[in-house]
């Protein structure tokens, strides 16, 4: 068992720091709003620090989950950033959804002083953080991956090294891209059913059997067919996703003209007060 860090206890990192503490890690968190780290240790025990350095001073593994770049920066990087407590040897993990490049210039940062750095983004949503069921998907180094992937899994139903710093960060934008397209499909689809009368329980059962299967479609048609929109991964963060995979695609030249068209109708549900629906809210704009 490891001692470890955990900063950021938000609706994915409170349930993650606590899973490393069933597993017997010993845990030392921080969060921004100190009330919720207080609440964290209130359940779970162990410790909580007054910044990231003190929380990841003497830790073998410090992880991070927080909302973009500038607060992945804010956090690692500065006098009482994670990165100032480290010890040499040690690595850092940041959960984050966040660009490639902000994963390429960090490790080079924590490189230099001796510290590694893994980008290691998740899927799954706050289910699959409470249940321990996350993908994580990771950039780094073979060594700095190895130290880290026991811990990881603590709540993971698959964690893998899919190359050098910033390819865990470009594999959640795929991820990211593929679910636009898939939720923006199957809302034109439901859609479509509800307009033309059929029981649209039994054309899910149907064709959920077959090649229109998704997750999507298994966990959100019901409530799609019911307009609620209160189950998951809100569309705040997904635009923040989308903009992140539409920056990435202006300097590698891939071509997202779904996925374009598919942030501007979240641009819409954030409009019409939906920026905390989630992501199938797009089926919102297709009802009358």
């Amino acid at each position: 068992m490891a001692k470890v860090a955990f900063i950021g206890l938000g609706v994915m990192g409170f349930p993650m720091a606590g899973h490393l503490s069933a597993k017997g890690h010993s845990v030392t968190v921080y969060n921004r709003n100190p009330a919720r780290a207080a609440a964290w240790v209130a359940k779970y025990g162990h410790a909580v620090a007054p910044t990231p350095k003190q929380a990841c001073e003497g830790a073998e593994i410090a992880f991070l989950c927080v909302g973009d770049d500038a607060d992945v920066r804010g956090v690692v990087t500065g006098g009482d950033g994670m990165l100032a407590g480290t010890a040499k040897g040690a690595v850092i993990v940041d959960h984050t959804t966040a660009s490639a490049n902000v994963a390429r210039e960090l490790q080079k940062e924590c490189a230099a002083a001796g510290v590694g750095f893994v980008d290691a983004p998740v899927s799954g949503g706050q289910a699959g953080a409470e249940n321990g069921q996350l993908t994580i998907m990771c950039g780094g180094t073979a060594q700095d991956y190895a130290k880290a992937e026991p811990a990881m899994i603590g709540y993971a139903k698959a964690c893998r090294l899919m190359g050098d710093s910033g390819a865990g960060q470009l594999t959640k934008m795929i991820n990211q891209i593929c679910i636009a397209g898939i939720v923006q499909g199957l809302s034109e689809g439901l859609a479509f059913g509800l307009k033309a009368g059929l029981n649209m329980e039994d054309v899910v059962a149907v064709i959920s059997k077959g090649a229109a299967q998704s997750w999507q479609m298994d966990n959100r048609a019901k409530t799609m067919c019911e307009n609620k929109f209160d189950f998951g991964f809100a569309t705040n963060w997904m635009r923040k996703d989308l903009r992140l995979c539409l920056e990435e695609a202006r300097r590698n030249g891939a071509r997202l003209p779904v996925a374009a068209l598919v942030d501007q109708f979240y641009a819409t549900v954030q409009k019409n007060g939906g920026g905390r629906w989630d992501t199938s809210s797009l089926m919102s704009l297709l009802n009358d």
